[in-house]
C-alpha cells in the first residue's frame, strides 16, 4: 500500500513537472523576463513600448498559429516567408489598381493565394509521401520567384489610406492589428480544443496509423492543416501591408524560422501530437519581449541573434526532457 501511494505521488509530481516544462513554465519565464527588463531597461514598461511590442509580435503570432497546425500533424512549412511575399504583391497589385474599393478583393486574393500554396504543399507531401521539409523548401523558392516575376522585382507603394490607417489604429489601447492576431488565436484554440477536427489533428500527430484504421482520412487532415497555415499567411500579408504601407517581393525572409521558433518555445513537439496555440502565443510573446528588451539595453543585432538562438536551443532541450518524462509517466501509470 505504501509503495502504491509513493508511486501515485511520484506520478503526480511528474505531471506537475511536465506542466512546469510546458505552458505554465513558459508563462513564468515570460513574466521573469519582463521583470528583468523592467529593472534593466527604464523605458521597457512605458505604454508606448508595450504597444510597440504588441505590434511587433503580431505577424509572428499569426504565422506561428498556422505553423502550429502543421507541426501538430508532424509536418513543417519552410515556405511561409516567401508565400507572404507572394500574397502581399498580388493583393498590393489589386489595391494599386482599384484603390480603397479594391481592399475586399485584395484581402480575398491574399487568403486565396495563401490557401492555394498550402494546398499544393500538403497535397504533394501526402500524395507522393515526400517529407514536408523538402516540399515546402521547393515552395519557398517557387513563391519567392513568382513574387519577383509578378512585380518585376518592384516594390508596390501608394496603398489605400483606409488600409494603412487600420495598421496604426488602436482598440481600447490595443493595436488593431494585434487584436486581429488575438482573434485568430482564439479561433484556433476553439478549433483545436472544442471540435472533432481538433481532436483528430492531435490524434494524427500522436498515432497516424490508429486514426487511419479507425476510418478517418489522415491525409486529408494533414492537407487541411497546411491549408489553414496558408490562410494564416494570407492574413499576415494583409497585416504587413496595413502596418508598412508597401508590398514587396523580398519581404518575409526568415519569417518561417521565427514562426517555428515561437511554436517550439511554446511547447510543441516537432514530431507532432503535442502543442497548443496558447503556448504558441506565449512563445511569440517571449521572443518579442526578448528582442525588444535587448534592443532597449543597447545589445547589438549580432548578440540579439545569438541570444535568440540560445533560447531556441534551450527550448528544444526542455522538449526532450518533457518527452522522456511523459514516456516514463505513461509506463508507470
Amino acid at each position: 500500500m505504501t509503495s502504491l501511494s509513493t508511486a501515485r505521488a511520484e506520478t503526480r509530481a511528474g505531471r506537475v513537472l511536465s506542466q512546469v516544462l510546458g505552458e505554465a513554465g513558459i508563462g513564468v519565464a515570460l513574466i521573469a523576463l519582463a521583470a528583468f527588463f523592467l529593472a534593466a531597461a527604464p523605458h521597457f514598461a512605458t505604454t508606448g513600448n508595450i504597444r510597440d511590442i504588441m505590434t511587433q509580435i503580431t505577424l509572428n503570432t499569426i504565422l506561428a498559429v498556422g505553423m502550429t497546425f502543421v507541426i501538430l500533424v508532424g509536418g513543417i512549412d519552410l515556405s511561409v516567408g516567401s508565400v507572404i511575399a507572394l500574397c502581399a504583391v498580388v493583393a498590393g497589385k489589386a489595391m494599386e489598381n482599384g484603390g480603397s474599393s479594391g481592399i475586399p478583393m485584395a484581402i480575398g486574393l491574399s487568403l486565396l493565394i495563401g490557401a492555394l500554396c498550402g494546398l499544393i504543399s500538403g497535397f504533394v507531401t501526402e500524395r507522393w509521401r515526400v517529407p514536408s521539409f523538402i516540399v515546402t523548401l521547393g515552395m519557398l523558392y517557387f513563391a519567392r520567384g513568382a513574387a519577383e516575376q509578378y512585380t518585376d522585382a518592384r516594390t508596390i507603394y501608394n496603398l489605400p489610406h483606409a488600409l494603412t490607417a487600420f495598421g496604426t489604429r488602436t482598440i481600447a489601447g490595443i493595436p488593431a492589428v494585434f487584436a486581429v492576431a488575438l482573434l485568430i488565436v482564439a479561433l484556433a484554440w476553439f478549433v483545436l480544443s472544442r471540435t472533432v477536427f481538433g481532436r483528430l489533428v492531435y490524434a494524427t500527430g500522436n498515432n497516424e496509423e490508429a486514426v487511419r484504421l479507425s476510418g478517418h482520412r489522415t491525409n486529408l487532415i494533414k492537407i487541411i492543416c497546411f491549408v489553414i497555415g496558408g490562410v494564416c499567411v494570407g492574413v499576415a500579408a494583409v497585416i504587413y501591408m496595413a502596418r508598412l504601407g508597401v508590398a514587396s517581393p523580398i519581404l518575409g525572409q526568415g519569417y518561417e524560422l521565427n514562426a517555428i521558433a515561437a511554436v517550439v518555445i511554446g511547447g510543441a513537439s516537432l514530431s507532432g501530437g503535442r502543442g497548443s496555440v496558447i503556448g504558441t502565443l506565449l512563445g511569440a510573446c517571449l521572443l518579442g519581449v526578448l528582442t525588444n528588451g535587448l534592443l532597449l539595453m543597447g545589445v547589438s543585432d549580432f548578440q540579439r541573434t545569438m541570444v535568440t538562438g540560445a533560447v531556441i536551443i534551450i527550448a528544444v532541450i526542455l522538449d526532450a526532457y518533457r518527452k522522456r518524462l511523459m514516456t516514463h509517466l505513461s509506463a508507470t501509470s
